[in-house]
């Protein structure tokens, strides 16, 4: 069974999701290239890594 998530590894996901939040915040949707989006999507894929490892973690 997995253990509890740290103290740590929840600092390191609310970190992350802030910068995303951030990111999302200053993108300008008239001007937004897919470039933009793709850097967002993989942003979303690694706060995703980051939780299943956290489930996982023995």
């Amino acid at each position: 069974m997995a253990n509890p998530p740290t103290n740590n590894q929840i600092e390191e996901v609310k970190s992350r999701l802030q910068q995303f939040l951030i990111t999302l915040d200053q993108i300008e949707p008239e001007t937004t290239d897919l470039e933009e989006i793709d850097r967002l999507i993989g942003m979303i894929d690694d706060l995703e890594e980051k939780m299943d490892k956290i489930k996982t973690d023995k």
